[in-house]
């Protein structure tokens, strides 16, 4: 292992997947499970993006640009000490930019159908995600699970299964970085 993948092996986690996955409900029960700090990737959206959203308009890589510009910074800050990155990460660019920070950072994908994805949304109307933009993050899409450092789960199992599963990889994760620094 390198130094710089060593220094970076942080406990940092992205929790990704396409909208109604249930990235911040597996987010928030990870950051409290491992004691780490939630970043809510939603909250650092612009407003532009927010409007383009709310408006049923999909976000472009250029739209998502400065949104993961901005989550890499956050990564950076929580480098040393680890936080848990709730984060769509739909194209592996994105995922790239986001390990550019923390090179060996770790994803755990939840996968889901266009059909579970689309009830999911239209169960939450005052989210900023409307279900007619669904469709195109399936689009958008491209499966991590043959990316290093990818945990691929499915997103309809019950949250503490998932919970259990997640932190269970991630401390088996850490534990065999720890032994081979």
């Amino acid at each position: 292992m390198s130094s710089t993948s060593s220094e970076n092996s942080s406990g940092c986690v992205v929790i990704m997947g396409v909208a109604g996955c249930g990235k911040s409900s597996l987010g928030l029960a990870c950051a409290q499970a491992l004691g780490l700090p939630l970043i809510e990737g939603d909250d650092f959206h612009t407003t532009s993006n927010r409007i383009k959203m709310q408006s049923g308009v999909p976000l472009t890589d250029e739209d998502r640009a400065v949104w993961l510009d901005m989550l890499a910074g956050q990564l950076f800050l929580h480098a040393k000490t680890g936080a848990v990155l709730t984060c769509s990460a739909l194209r592996q660019r994105y995922r790239d930019r986001l390990r550019e920070v923390i090179p060996d950072l770790r994803f755990v994908f939840l996968s889901l159908t266009p059909e579970q994805a689309r009830v999911r949304v239209a169960a939450r109307p005052a989210h900023l995600f409307p279900v007619s933009l669904v469709d195109s993050q399936f689009k958008a899409l491209e499966d991590p699970s043959a990316e290093p450092g990818v945990l691929r789960l499915d997103a309809t199992s019950p949250l503490d299964e998932l919970t259990a599963a997640a932190t269970r990889w991630l401390q088996g994760q850490a534990r065999r970085e720890e032994v081979r620094s």
